[in-house]
């Protein structure tokens, strides 16, 4: 059997281009993936949610979502898929059980933040641990926190955060940021901000919520602790699109390059939303927009091949 539409991947994007998807009687099918929800479930309050005033926790959101996508009738399977063949149409996706086809995709996949891999951080995520301080931030009032990285989105995410929090440690392992001038500027000039060069963190101390963080001065090899309740790392996104290399359009970073103003990627009844295709804004709010967008295009395509 061939399938009208498969969407990959079950965060907003996902579900929201399932939603709309399944309303205009395409019957999708999507694949759940081996983070069901995304990114948004390992986050244990979202309040910047329109409609939600007291916020609402990010793992039971996406059961909302998943419940109303199922309700107008997508098809939900709880699996990976671990191939594709976009060459020639139907397409062909394979999980570890099943191969099945497809006459369009929307690709849903999102991005994971990276981390160090140090000791807590896991263990941590989303009790003090996060990647994301426009997401997290207002959690963080009046408390201490340390931000981990050099870039442009260690600067930026640092400036952020002194909105909220009364000091931010901006840990550097280099004896310089790598940041814009401009934003290195920005750091320097905040009385809020406290840069340490050469400084890494090693380990995220803390039982049910960070109370603080081991570093270590890379160049004497001294170790200490600062006493925080907050992790931010700041060192990127990895957007999830290593089972479309070579297959299709990438940037530099491995984001899928979608045609300007659609979800459209560069081969035919093939779509992207989400995460995986935006290292601009990602948030929760624009993905859901996005894959409303890819659904919307997919619809308009399969028409149009009638």
């Amino acid at each position: 059997m061939v399938e009208k539409l498969i969407i990959i991947g079950s965060g907003p994007a996902g579900w929201t281009a399932a939603l709309y998807s399944a309303r205009a009687e395409l019957s999708p099918v999507l694949f759940e993936g081996p983070q069901p929800g995304g990114q948004l479930t390992t986050t244990t309050e979202v309040e910047n949610w329109p409609g939600f005033p007291d916020g609402i926790d990010g793992t039971e959101m996406m059961s909302l979502f998943k419940k109303q996508a199922e309700r107008f009738g997508t098809k939900v399977i709880a699996e990976q898929v671990t191939s594709v063949d976009f060459s020639e149409r139907p397409f062909t996706l394979t999980t570890s059980s099943q191969t099945y086809e497809a006459e369009s995709v929307i690709i849903s996949t999102g991005a994971s933040a990276i981390y160090l891999g140090i000791p807590g951080e896991e263990r941590l995520s989303g009790k003090g641990v996060s990647a994301c301080a426009t997401c997290d931030g207002f959690f963080f009032k009046g408390q201490t926190i340390v931000m981990v990285g050099g870039g442009d989105s260690a600067a930026e995410e640092s400036t952020f955060m002194t909105r909220f929090a009364d000091k931010v440690y901006l840990l550097v392992r280099r004896d310089e940021m790598r940041a814009s001038k401009i934003m290195q500027q920005r750091v320097k000039d905040n009385p809020k901000i406290e840069i340490l060069y050469n400084t890494e963190a090693i380990e995220v101390l803390g039982e049910d919520r960070v109370s603080g963080v081991k570093i270590k001065n890379n160049k004497t090899g001294e170790e200490s602790e600062l006493y925080v309740t907050g992790y931010f790392a700041a060192i990127g996104h990895k957007p999830n699109t290593s089972l479309f290399k070579d297959v299709l359009d990438m940037d530099e970073k491995g984001y899928l390059v979608t045609k300007p103003g659609s979800s459209e990627t560069n081969i035919e009844g093939v779509f992207a939303a989400g995460d995986v295709a935006d290292h601009k804004y990602r948030q929760a709010v624009t993905a859901a927009g996005m894959g409303c967008m890819a659904s919307l295009d997919a619809e308009r395509w399969l028409s149009a091949q009638k």
